[in-house]
């Protein structure tokens, strides 16, 4: 089955390119869908769209991430990942909330809206303890608070930042981890491979420099990776766990993942699995489609 692709991005990296290739590889008909210069009516569906299967959405902005997943859905086009789940995912107070309902190990986390109570929080939880923005990746924007001088002067700078974002102060617990982190990266659930991302700094980020290996997950990993994917709505994830004394906590869900460390660390054919799954939920939304008409 042939299958026509649309990809949505704002800039071809790494990851796009892994997965453009295995698509073309496989003769399916790819459509470059560069959000900065696309239009979205919201009564029609615009022609270019018209005979699209499916839609993965690798945009790197979140506010056009999010808009444009619900104008897909509107137009009745699958969508990888579902507006749903990056409206979760995208937001760090969402992604907390959805994994604790669910009785997903995670971080303590406070959430505040001003200074004054933000500050409260913090001494609530003691020296150190972590700010992070709600909406942002990489390991931006994060602070790990040593001291209330350093809480005082971090959240007075937040509060004169202009974005309403920046007033909504997202603290968490710090978590003792052995120098790593661990990604998975996962589908509906099932973990295609994962890394730890190693670095004698306290953000262990590839995207900050952290050295990347493989990793074997054991059975409770694998238990939380479906527990938290479910949370969220399911699709094309990247799990982060941490390793603590009492065992693995998730403190994020990612859902515009990033593969291209996980594709050098490991003999996984990512892009592969990837696009086997792809097809597999192009057939599925094809067929719930010809049952209802």
């Amino acid at each position: 089955m042939t299958l026509q692709v649309g990809i949505l991005y704002s800039r071809i990296r790494k990851d796009e390119k892994l997965l453009l290739n295995e698509l073309r590889e496989r003769d399916h008909e790819i459509e470059k869908i560069d959000v900065r210069k696309q239009q979205f009516d919201i009564g029609e569906v615009p022609e270019e769209f018209a005979d699209l299967d499916i839609v993965v959405d690798r945009c790197l902005a979140t506010s056009r991430s999010l808009y444009a997943t619900q104008f897909f859905e509107a137009y009745g086009i699958p969508v990888i990942n579902s507006h749903e789940t990056a409206d979760i995912c995208a937001d760090k107070v969402k992604n907390s909330l959805a994994l604790e309902q669910a009785g997903v190990p995670t971080p303590a986390t406070k959430v505040a809206f001003t200074k004054e109570t933000a500050m409260e929080a913090i001494e609530e939880f003691g020296y150190p303890c972590v700010l992070k923005p709600v909406v942002g990746s990489w390991g931006r924007l994060m602070a790990k608070i040593d001291s209330p001088d350093a809480a005082e002067a971090i959240l007075e700078h937040k509060a004169t930042l202009g974005h309403y974002e920046h007033k909504v102060f997202y603290v968490q617990e710090f978590v003792e981890k052995p120098g790593r982190d661990i990604r998975v990266l996962a589908t509906d659930g099932e973990p295609i491979a994962a890394m730890v991302r190693s670095s004698d700094h306290w953000i262990t980020n590839a995207a900050k420099g952290a050295e990347t290996d493989v990793f074997e997950l054991d059975d409770e990993a694998e238990e939380l990776v479906r527990k938290a994917s479910d949370a969220v709505g399911g699709g094309l994830l990247g799990v982060d766990l941490m390793e603590t004394e009492d065992g693995y906590t998730v403190h994020e869900v990612n859902h515009t993942v990033e593969f291209k460390a996980l594709d050098g660390a490991v003999e996984t054919d990512i892009a592969g699995t990837v696009v086997d799954w792809l097809e597999q939920k192009a057939q599925a939304a094809d067929e719930e489609l010809e049952v209802t008409v």
